[in-house]
């Protein structure tokens, strides 16, 4: 009688061997450490030997598992590929963003889908800025542009505010204010009071892990931030925001579009590409 393969110990097992590090591929998998541990310890009840030795740098994969790996590395990567061409025929671009560029993105893409309503795109947001294209058509990719992506916009910051807040008349007069950092440390903040010559003294602060929430914090009158000019543009346009200051200071990151080849590409990626990109 055939068993039924454990699929997602598998899939652990392969994402282990990977990294040769438990935590590594419990962060991969959105899983405990713990929970890792246990589906390979299943996977090696299935098949009746161990996977892994453990030693002082992390782990190292016995004489089987290492036999065992290229097989089943070759079997999930048919599987996906095999998933992707189900995808393309049913015509739903796999868009990957991180969460910081959808006050950019949904509009647009509201816009596309109601001026092309057969496009439709089925997008998943990630707190990692750096992506590639595994189980996905395209991905917005913040910093440095990947080889091959397709320019969207340049980081550019200046700070931001709640329009129910008065409007300080110079830098200098943001000192009693409470400074909202998008980031763990400050260093946007800095960066645009150095493009102003101004040294002043950040006494209240508040820190955010990403430039979203402290943009959100911003519109609720918590403080003033720094933003790209770019994500706020519909929080300027509707009133929940002002920028009291016409200094916008580049930080030397970008946005950009990478995507599938296009013999790999499901329909109306270009079209979406050439959307995403214009002026």
């Amino acid at each position: 009688m055939s068993r039924t393969l454990p699929l997602n110990a598998i899939h652990a097992f392969l994402v282990t061997a990977r990294h040769l590090n438990l935590t590594r591929a419990a962060g991969e998998l959105c899983i405990t450490q713990g929970a890792v541990s246990r589906k390979i310890a299943a996977f090696e009840h299935y098949l009746g030997f161990a996977l892994f030795e453990r030693h002082a740098r992390g782990l190292r994969l016995t004489p089987q598992g290492a036999a065992l790996l290229p097989e089943l590395r070759l079997g999930f990567e048919q599987m996906i590929s095999a998933t992707d061409k189900a995808w393309r025929h049913n015509g739903a671009i796999r868009l990957k963003a991180p969460t910081c560029a959808m006050r950019w993105l949904v509009p647009r893409l509201v816009a596309l889908e109601q001026c092309q309503p057969e496009l439709h795109v089925a997008l998943t947001t990630t707190l990692e800025h750096n992506t590639q294209l595994e189980g996905f058509d395209a991905a917005i990719v913040y910093g440095t542009p990947p080889a091959g992506a397709v320019h969207l916009f340049d980081e550019a910051i200046t700070p931001v505010m709640a329009a129910g807040m008065t409007p300080p008349a110079a830098p200098a007069a943001l000192a009693g204010m409470t400074f909202l950092h998008p980031t763990a440390d400050n260093r946007d903040w800095l960066l645009w009071l150095g493009a102003q010559n101004s040294t002043l003294t950040m006494a209240r602060n508040q820190h955010f892990s990403t430039m979203d929430l402290a943009i959100s914090a911003a519109i609720q009158g918590f403080g003033v931030t720094v933003a790209d000019i770019n994500l706020v543009e519909s929080d300027l346009a509707n009133g929940r925001l002002i920028a009291p200051f016409a200094s916008r200071v580049k930080t030397g990151a970008s946005y950009s579009l990478l995507q599938r080849s296009p013999q790999d590409a499901p329909p109306f990626l270009l079209e979406l590409a050439a959307w995403l990109s214009r002026d």
